[in-house]
């Protein structure tokens, strides 16, 4: 399985305003520099008052669909 890290920062009321959409992805750059995208949705569990704050392990399988999410 692989895996990636990123670190996200976004706010509670970003998240439910821009995220919460159907289908909607997130762009960003992992610790790696490669540039990602996975579903928005992924991080919903995580959502607290404060926003999405952390860094995060995503895992996926070698045809590179998501198989996992933890905070790292």
């Amino acid at each position: 399985m692989n895996k990636v890290v990123i670190d996200i920062r976004i706010s509670n009321e970003a998240y439910l305003k821009q995220y919460q959409v159907p289908n909607c992805m997130v762009n960003t750059t992992s610790r790696d520099g490669r540039s990602i995208q996975f579903p928005a949705n992924i991080l919903k569990p995580f959502l607290l008052h404060s926003g999405i704050n952390g860094s995060f392990v995503i895992y996926f399988d070698t045809a590179g669909k998501f198989q996992s999410i933890s905070r790292f």
